[in-house]
C-alpha cells in the first residue's frame, strides 16, 4: 500500500446526526462527533480493498478541527487520502465540506491488523 490512496463519501445531515440528538438544548446542527465518525469510515474504507482478506484497520487517532455549522437535509461530503505509509501505520489527511463550504479537516491515524488475532486478545 501506497500513499495517495484517495476516497470520498457523501452523507445527507439527519435529526440524528446533530448534536441536539445527543442532548436536549444543544444546536441542531451536525456534530462533532458525527463529523469525525464519517472521517473515520471514509479512510477506512479507502484502505480496505488493498488489504488481505481477514486484515482491518482500526483507528488510533483523529485531529481535526470542526470550522462551520451544517444544518440538517444538508449533504457532507469527505474526502480522506492516505498521506503516510510507516509499516502498519497509516496516516490520511481528511476534509469535509457541507454544500458551500469546508466544514472541517485534520488528520488520522489508523493501524492495519489482523483481525482474528485482534479479537482473539480482547476475548479469550
Amino acid at each position: 500500500m501506497e500513499a495517495g490512496i484517495k476516497h470520498v463519501m457523501e452523507i445527507v445531515v439527519t435529526d440524528n446526526d446533530t448534536a441536539e440528538f445527543f442532548e436536549k438544548g444543544l444546536m441542531p446542527v451536525y456534530s462533532t462527533p458525527h463529523m469525525i465518525q464519517l472521517m473515520e469510515m471514509t479512510a477506512r474504507k479507502s484502505v480496505q480493498p488493498y488489504l488481505d482478506e481477514g486484515y482491518g484497520t482500526v483507528g488510533t487517532m483523529v485531529e481535526v478541527k470542526h470550522l462551520a455549522s451544517t444544518k440538517v437535509g444538508e449533504k457532507v461530503r469527505c474526502e480522506s487520502e492516505l498521506i503516510a505509509v510507516e509499516g502498519k501505520r497509516l496516516l490520511f489527511s481528511v476534509k469535509a465540506y457541507n454544500e458551500t463550504v469546508m466544514i472541517g479537516e485534520g488528520k488520522h491515524e489508523r493501524y492495519v491488523i489482523n483481525e482474528k488475532k485482534f479479537k482473539e486478545r480482547l476475548f479469550n
